[in-house]
């Protein structure tokens, strides 16, 4: 196999570094006790940390509990957290139809229950999701520190188990809906950064009508979020390089189905799970997690989940939730917040171009993804990933059916392909 230890000396655009915003006093519920001059002392320990951009999450039935009602005082209050990340240097991605944030499920009621009707088919539905999705990009569109939209937390777990009561659709739909709310965000904001996100399910489970291809082509940018707690952990360890290149490996296994090399992914959402990753370990495996993630070529950013820990006074929350932030409940930087400070500052100034990946894993999914199980965590593409970077190496991936395409391959700089059967023998 190739030897890939050269690095690229040509200079590239500065990764952003942010973090994704969970207001210290009352979680996402301080939209129901709005306090600015709260926000603004956490927004200021956020930039001390040198970050230049949060991810805000304005909670979908808060914003808009009727379908036709979207309140006017909400959305004032969400220019003002995006003006006053402005005086702080920070620029603003806003996060419209949550769904789902820490194992709490946010649908407005007008979507549930008696007024149950599907969230991605249901032409009432979108048509409210679409309102509320333009007013809210309306609102900031003449913001310059306004990054774009965000569809919403990872609404793809509505779509499929192991959510207990999904909406189920096929995958058409899927990519029905994300067209039609992407162009509504761009009705409201023209020319912004508009995009969806969805967990990992996307990438690793056969039955989630949400796809990879629908990830890598729809929207401004490839999002991805990054969790060593669905299986890579407990199968590799916390040691193990391959828990500290899950993110990389997201990132790079996006690429394979992009239509066109260079396609900017965001790695929107990454931390480090307790106990998984403990406490004494955070420090390393940001760093270690960061540094996997920079030497994928066209990453957009890294924002780390999340900017506070959440407060112990709040009740119910699965254990890892409560420490996850950057900084203490109170403010106090922590050691992964040190290193994400510390990479922030290493990293601004530009960064060589990460070396090309010359071999790469095939992926054979399926024409109808049936088979992305083989991506997950104990499937052959994962694991033939694991053993290649435990060597030392830096695969890149190309899909089965592209193989063959020799201008495509050199186009990425690929020059070797190599089957995880080859790998695992």
């Amino acid at each position: 196999m190739t030897s890939d230890d050269q690095r690229g000396a040509a200079p590239a655009a500065p990764p952003r570094f942010g973090a994704n915003y969970t207001p210290s006093q009352g979680w996402f519920h301080h939209w129901l006790d709005f306090d600015i001059d709260a926000v603004r002392r956490d927004l200021d320990a956020v930039a001390a940390l040198g970050l230049d951009h949060v991810r805000v999450f304005p909670i979908w039935p808060y914003f808009q509990p009727n379908r036709t009602l979207i309140r006017p005082r909400a959305v004032e209050q969400l220019v003002a957290l995006a003006d006053a990340a402005a005086e702080r240097g920070l620029d603003v991605n806003v996060d419209g139809l949550q769904g789902h944030l820490s194992s709490f499920d946010f649908l407005p009621a007008w979507t549930q229950t008696w007024h149950r009707r599907n969230l991605f088919t249901d032409p009432d539905v979108v048509s409210g999701q679409c309102a509320y999705l333009r007013t809210l990009a309306a609102a900031l569109a003449d913001r310059p520190n306004f990054i774009g939209m965000t569809i919403g937390n990872e609404i793809n777990q509505f779509a499929a188990g192991p959510h207990p009561d999904p909406d189920r659709i096929t995958p058409e739909q899927a990519d029905a809906w994300l067209t039609e709310v992407l162009a509504a965000c761009e009705e409201g904001a023209p020319g912004r950064l508009h995009l969806h996100a969805e967990y990992d399910a996307a990438w690793y489970q056969d039955d989630q009508p949400f796809t990879p291809a629908q990830a890598a082509r729809l929207g401004g940018v490839t999002a991805v979020h990054s969790w060593v707690f669905n299986g890579t952990a407990q199968r590799h360890g916390r040691d193990a390089a391959v828990t500290g290149q899950h993110a990389a490996y997201m990132i790079e296994l996006s690429k394979a189905w992009a239509l066109e090399p260079g396609r900017p992914v965001w790695l929107q959402e990454v931390g480090a799970p307790a106990p998984l990753i403990p406490a004494a370990d955070a420090a390393a495996f940001t760093e270690a997690t960061v540094a996997a993630a920079l030497d994928c070529a066209d990453v957009w950013g890294v924002t780390w989940w999340c900017s506070h820990d959440v407060s112990r006074s709040l009740a119910d929350f699965p254990e890892l939730e409560y420490s996850l932030g950057l900084l203490t409940n109170d403010g106090r930087v922590k050691p992964a917040g040190e290193s994400l400070a510390r990479l922030a500052k290493e990293w601004r100034d530009g960064r060589p171009a990460p070396a090309p990946r010359p071999t790469a894993l095939v992926v054979d999914a399926g024409p109808d993804f049936s088979r992305r199980s083989v991506c997950a965590p104990g499937g052959a593409v994962f694991e033939a990933f694991a053993r290649l970077v435990a060597d030392g190496m830096r695969p890149a991936f190309v899909l089965a059916e592209r193989v063959g395409d020799a201008a495509y391959l050199a186009a990425r700089g690929i020059g070797e392909v190599v089957r995880p059967s080859e790998v695992l023998g």
